[in-house]
């Protein structure tokens, strides 16, 4: 076995300052200026923006004297620290926990009553405001509308509430380390998943110039090229009106709505030309790149069907897709997690053989061991339904919302990401939907609804910035630049920390200085208030229970296990399971098109060039990504800096 390289002191230090950079970019682009979401993609342009600094700055030392400059491993572990750090301050973790304290607080009022609804269910040690007070508290009502200038900003009442909410947040940081060392030789070596978010940050790492390297090719630039000109003219456009701008958005709902019903049903139809999105879609095979696409359109046909029958667009509860098909993804879930699961079984048989033996091969030691991994799962799970149950939730409630958040949700976005390159995870349902396969809302009791609340908007309903996924990515670029995967593991961990202290002083600064009212709306509004909207009809009044939902799961179970059948079966069937479970996620909404165009590029390419006209065409398509993330960082500065507007970028 080749010796792995040891994390070097001088990789750590510029991984911290990245990572602090990270949280100060991060924070004031995605909050402050709200136009650009530079880290709310599992790859985050901010963390490339980064990295692309990095790397120039390695070469330019490099071509002094290459004896100091980075080495592969080294860039890796630098990016992986920026990345995390990046992830976890945008919507991964601090930009939906933060907010969801206090929101509740703020938009008390006399008409939506939640100071009766929902206080009395809230545990003083979960809030920084005191729950047998009034709506609008002074410590909430400054982080909402500023602080005077020369007021101190309270800390201390936010200091008990970060404390006990770091206990579920740990164990669920801790719980994603523990699946990703037991998934990554299932998911890397075994199945041999291709990991489509690696390949850029790679080629930039392993870059040490001369003729066939990723920065003299010159299929690079003219890729980076074509982006870097869209979105220079049309952030000239925002600024000088007069000067053209190129869209890079067709809504086509319009069209269909002009036809009048059943098409005024189809839901949402935009076309987002995001040309990193087509850069990443062309690495993916082409029988997935199919499946996507052509899922996604039968989502809307379904939409279609189902009007042409009478019955209306309905929406599933806090996503943009309809309640049938948030069933049928429910169900797709249910039977991928188990299919991950059953699939997996010789090799978990084989990792917990050694956990229960302590062995391990000092040479291939994965990024934890097997023994901690295996019991620092079973610990970490059961550490959050314990801490679910204190917040509120009935015991078998916690049971429910951790058991579908980490094994179905978490489980299969991460898979979405490793093998279908997903740049977005988000899903279509909540744990909660699972339980009203069963029973009603109001079955659950008004403690159980009000903890869910602040669960959905702290971790269960936006998944963007899965972290399971990123530590996955990280392993996989250790392994292809043979870094020690445990060391690997150290540097993520110190990210963490400094994601958490430092990211989270600053997303508290920011909104007493600033006022939470006048930055990113969906942060500090619409997320964090959207299950207290959601379940306080059910309080107020019984619900009834919907026995649609059980028959429209079920069909999502049938397709999923037909699609996977047909696909063991014969090798020319073209569907595969994923693409029904990704339909009508919003990940699916903002990529279609450039899956559906990547998907036909490839097949023309393969068909009438062959292999070595894609591997050659490689670094056309990475230099896309590479140039539409590079201007959405300068954008990013440029709107900080002089505050003027930003160009839209197509991944909202």
């Amino acid at each position: 076995m080749t010796q792995r390289h040891r994390i070097s002191p001088r990789a750590l230090i510029i991984g911290l300052i990245g990572a602090a950079a990270a949280c100060f970019v991060v924070a004031w682009a995605e909050l402050v200026v709200a136009s650009i979401q530079i880290a709310i993609c599992q790859f985050a342009p901010a963390a490339i923006g980064l990295l692309l600094i990095v790397v120039l700055v390695n070469a330019g030392v490099r071509a002094v004297t290459r004896r100091i400059g980075l080495q592969a491993h080294e860039v890796i572990v630098v990016y992986v620290m920026i990345l995390v750090a990046a992830l976890t301050c945008s919507r991964g973790l601090l930009e939906r926990w933060l907010p969801a304290l206090v929101a509740v607080n703020y938009y008390t009022n006399e008409s939506n009553h939640w100071q009766t609804t929902f206080y009395p269910h809230i545990p003083q040690w979960a809030v920084p405001f005191d729950v047998k007070g009034g709506g609008q508290q002074p410590i909430v009502k400054s982080f909402y509308e500023g602080i005077r200038p020369g007021q101190p900003i309270p800390w201390r009442p936010w200091a008990g509430p970060i404390a006990a909410w770091l206990v579920v947040v740990l164990a669920l940081l801790f719980a994603y380390a523990c699946l990703a060392a037991i998934l990554r030789k299932q998911w890397v070596d075994n199945e041999k998943l291709t990991f489509p978010l690696v390949y850029l940050p790679l080629e930039m790492a392993k870059d040490q110039g001369g003729t066939g390297s990723f920065f003299s090719n010159r299929l690079t630039w003219i890729g980076f090229a074509i982006p870097t000109l869209v979105f220079t003219l049309n952030g000239i456009h925002c600024i000088v009106p007069s000067v053209p701008q190129i869209p890079v958005q067709y809504p086509l709902s319009p069209a269909f709505s002009a036809m009048g019903r059943p098409w005024t049903d189809i839901g949402d139809v935009t076309a987002y030309c995001s040309l990193a999105a087509l850069g990443f879609s062309f690495f993916l095979p082409a029988q997935l790149l199919f499946s996507l696409w052509a899922f996604f359109v039968f989502c809307r046909i379904e939409n279609v069907v189902f009007s042409t029958f009478g019955a209306s667009f309905e929406a599933m509860p806090l996503y943009p897709t309809s309640i049938w098909n948030g069933y049928q993804v429910a169900g797709a879930y249910a039977v991928l997690s188990a299919y991950l699961v059953k699939s997996s079984l010789p090799h978990l048989r084989t990792i917990w053989r050694e956990a229960t033996t302590a062995r391990e091969d000092p040479a291939d030691r994965e990024f934890l061991s097997y023994r901690v991994a295996i019991f620092g799962l079973i610990v970490s799970s059961a550490v959050a339904v314990y801490w679910f149950a204190a917040l509120g939730m009935s015991v078998w409630m916690a049971v429910v919302e951790l058991g579908v958040y980490l094994f179905m949700v978490v489980l299969v976005m991460a898979r979405s990401v490793s093998e279908a390159g997903m740049l977005m995870t988000e899903t279509s349902f909540r744990p909660v939907d699972i339980v009203r396969i069963f029973t009603t809302r109001t079955a659950l009791g008004p403690s159980t609804l009000t903890a869910l609340s602040f669960a959905d908007a702290a971790f269960t309903r936006d998944l963007r910035g899965n972290l399971l996924s990123t530590f996955l990515d990280g392993l996989k670029m250790s392994d292809m630049v043979k870094l020690d995967r445990r060391h690997l593991f150290y540097a993520i961990a110190i990210a963490l920390i400094v994601a958490i202290v430092l990211g989270g002083a600053i997303q508290i600064i920011i909104p007493y200085q600033r006022g939470a009212i006048s930055l990113y709306g969906y942060s500090y509004q619409w997320n964090a208030m959207a299950g207290f909207q959601h379940f306080q009809p059910a309080i107020d009044a019984p619900d009834k229970y919907d026995a649609r939902l059980p028959v429209f799961f079920a069909s999502g179970v049938g397709l999923t296990i037909f699609l996977a059948y047909m696909r063991m079966r014969y090798t020319w069937w073209p569907l595969a399971p994923l693409g029904l479970a990704l339909s009508g996620s919003w990940s699916m909404i903002v990529f279609w098109f450039p899956i559906f165009i990547a998907w036909c590029l490839k097949s023309i390419i393969l068909r009438y060039g062959g292999m070595k006209t894609y591997m050659n065409l490689r670094f056309f398509f990475l230099g896309l990504i590479l140039g539409e993330f590079s201007q959405a960082v300068i954008w990013a500065a440029i709107a900080s800096i002089w505050r003027v507007p930003a160009p839209f970028f197509p991944w909202p």
